[in-house]
Order: structure tokens, then C-alpha cells, then sequence
């Protein structure tokens, strides 16, 4: 299998953890995939280059793929500029034009880093949650939005759904639901909202469609408070775009790190992956960043673009493995754990990756 993957390294501590994420897809290049890698300019970096956030050779590049693996996006020089201009404002547009409206989040407790958790052991054991987050609506995408004068005095945002967004997310949270735990928990603030009215009403009605997925909803408040006092009482959690972004980056507090966590953009002509993580400028170039959120990435690229399941899987093995045997980059470092580089972490998943791949494939050569 030929895959087409657009490299978009971005700013910050990006560009070093795609590297490692790279250098663990390439173990499985010529064992029954091909790759072809091809970088390109996003985010503050591009602005730096060319004056926009997302080239329209960056486009073009990442349209032409099979699937977009980026690092991260943010950049303080270009805070002053006006928010259509600034380094997210590429993201925000790149996602919009690759269609990905199905945002997955995976959240796990690893068990070599439970003790790190500011949580309880008892509480976090064994969690593991998938957040399916729309994409493509809500407020971040909402028209119209703005300031009310140039004095900047009051400002404001529209918060939009259709029936038709709802139903497609709604679905992708059943079925992934399917082959998890059988438990959707869908997000809304319908108390409040007529948005999230709409939300309820029409995942009640997609809900029908999968008789063997229990449903319950929870207000995004209470929601918040259960994955703190409760996080394994959820399995999938569904919600919109604003909420799914806030409850994934409290997730992060099961596997003890931003950095920790992956994600997958699907549903549109080209599937996006990146790291959950922001572009931590202030360790940027240090060496010291966790690029397990960027592998991790990978291997859901393996899982879902590239059909290879056993591969994905081996990735995360390799990561357990590795975090077991006690090595820590600093965000997740503990008393009696070894603190390493993000190149010593990447080299030692890529490693064990690879012995692992190696010897699956010398037992079918025999």
C-alpha cells in the first residue's frame, strides 16, 4: 500500500516531535507499506516565509495527500495581528478545507504513570475514554463574529448547528462505540442552549439506529465534575466542538500530560493527525518535549487511514513498554523514573517498534 503523507512540523516544539513520529512510521515502510513524506509550511512559520498562515501551496500539497500528519501551531510574535491572520487561523482554515468534521481524542490512564496522576490511583485506573469532537461548527466557526466598534468595547461569537452536522458526528461516536465498551455520553448545555437542544433531540433520534449502544446525556458542567470525581464511568463521550475541545484537554490530566494525548481529524477528503498539545514555545528547540502524543498520532494514522490495525497496535505497545520500563521525558518525570530526551524517547519506541515488527516478521518468513 502507497501512502501520500503531507508533513506539516509547524511551530514550536512541533517540528521535533513530528520527527519521532516520522521516524516510527518509516520502520514499516517496504514490510507491506510505502510511504512518501513531502513537508510543508503552516502556522507562524509560514507567515514568517510567506505571509500566510496556510500557503496555498501548503493546500494544494495537503489535498493531493492521503493523510496530513501535523506537529503544532502558535507563535507569540504574531499575537498583535488581527485573528484571521494569526498562526490557529491556518489550522482552523486547513481543517475546514480537508472536511474533517470527526475529532478523536483518545484519553487513557497508562498504568506506569497512574501514580504521576494528580488523581487518586483508585479513581484513574483503567480509564480509558474516546472523545469524538465536531469539528467543523460551533462557535469557532460560527458567522457572524467580531467586534462591535474599533475601541474594541464589546465583542461577539455565534454558536450554529444543522440537523445534518449532528447526525454525521453523532453516527461516528455510535459506531466507534460498537467496538469500545457499548456506552455513549453525549455533551450538550441544552439547560441553555437551543443549539444544544437541537444537539439532544437529534442524537436521541441517530441513537435509535444502534440498539446495542447505550445513550445517556450529561450537561457540560457535570460532565467536567464526573471526569474528575468519575472519569470510568464514560467510555465515549460526544459532544460539540467548544466543549470537545475543553473536556480533551482536562482528559489529558488521566495520562498526565498534554503531550501524552493524539488525535485524529476524519470524515472529509483527507484525514488530519496531531498531537493534542499546543507548540510550547517556551521549550521549543530544548530537546526536552513528549513526542508520545505525535507517535501515538501516528498510529492512529496507521489505524484508520492506512487499514493496518496490527501496526497501530504495535506502536502502542511499544509506548506501554517503554513507559514501563521507567523512562520519562520531563512533563511526566516521577521520583525513581529516568528523564530523557524527546529524541532518546523517540529512538527507544522506534526501537522497540521495530524488534517487535522484525520478529512478527521473521516468525511468517519461517
Amino acid at each position: 500500500m502507497k501512502l501520500k503523507i503531507t508533513l506539516l512540523p509547524g511551530d514550536g516544539i512541533g517540528p521535533a516531535v513530528t520527527r519521532e513520529a516520522v521516524k516510527t512510521l518509516r520502520i514499516f515502510d517496504g514490510l507491506g507499506s510505502d510511504f512518501e513524506f513531502e513537508e510543508a509550511l503552516l502556522g507562524g512559520v509560514a507567515i514568517a516565509e510567506t505571509g500566510s498562515p496556510l500557503p496555498i501551496k501548503t493546500l494544494d500539497k495537503c489535498l493531493s495527500s492521503d493523510a496530513v500528519l501535523m506537529g503544532a501551531v502558535g507563535d507569540r510574535r504574531f499575537d498583535a495581528l488581527p485573528q484571521s491572520k494569526r498562526p490557529e487561523a491556518g489550522l482552523l482554515a486547513l481543517r475546514r478545507a480537508l472536511g474533517g468534521f470527526a475529532n478523536l481524542r483518545p484519553a487513557r490512564a497508562h498504568s506506569a504513570l497512574v501514580s504521576r496522576s494528580p488523581f487518586r490511583a483508585e479513581v484513574v485506573a483503567n480509564v480509558d475514554v474516546l472523545i469524538v469532537r465536531e469539528l467543523l461548527g460551533g462557535a469557532y466557526f460560527g458567522e457572524p463574529r467580531g467586534y462591535t466598534d474599533e475601541e474594541r468595547t464589546s465583542a461577539f461569537n455565534t454558536i450554529r448547528y444543522s440537523v445534518e452536522e449532528v447526525e454525521r458526528i453523532a453516527r461516528v461516536a455510535f459506531q466507534e462505540a460498537r467496538s469500545r465498551k457499548g456506552k455513549v455520553t453525549s455533551v450538550d448545555k441544552a439547560n441553555v442552549l437551543e443549539t444544544s437542544q437541537l444537539w439532544r433531540e437529534t442524537v436521541i433520534r441517530i441513537a435509535r439506529e444502534f440498539p446495542d449502544v447505550a445513550l445517556e446525556h450529561l450537561y457540560v458542567d457535570a460532565c467536567a465534575m464526573f471526569l474528575s470525581l468519575d472519569p470510568r464511568r464514560f467510555d465515549v463521550i460526544l459532544t460539540e466542538n467548544l466543549f470537545g475541545d475543553i473536556l480533551s484537554d482536562q482528559a489529558a490530566v488521566f495520562a498526565t500530560s498534554l503531550g501524552m494525548l493524539p488525535s485524529a481529524s476524519l470524515g472529509g477528503d483527507v484525514d488530519l493527525y496531531e498531537p493534542v498539545h499546543g507548540s510550547a514555545p517556551d521549550i521549543a528547540n530544548k530537546n526536552i518535549a513528549n513526542p508520545i502524543g505525535a507517535i501515538l498520532s501516528a498510529a492512529m494514522l496507521l489505524r484508520y487511514t492506512a487499514n493496518l490495525p496490527a501496526e497501530a497496535a504495535s506502536i502502542e505497545r511499544a509506548v506501554e513498554h517503554v513507559l514501563a520500563a521507567g523512562y520519562r521525558t520531563p512533563d511526566i518525570a516521577q521520583t525513581g523514573t529516568r528523564t530523557i530526551s524527546t529524541t532518546e524517547m523517540g529512538d527507544l519506541i522506534a526501537e522497540r517498534v521495530s524488534d517487535a515488527v522484525h520478529q512478527q516478521h521473521a516468525y511468517h518468513a519461517v
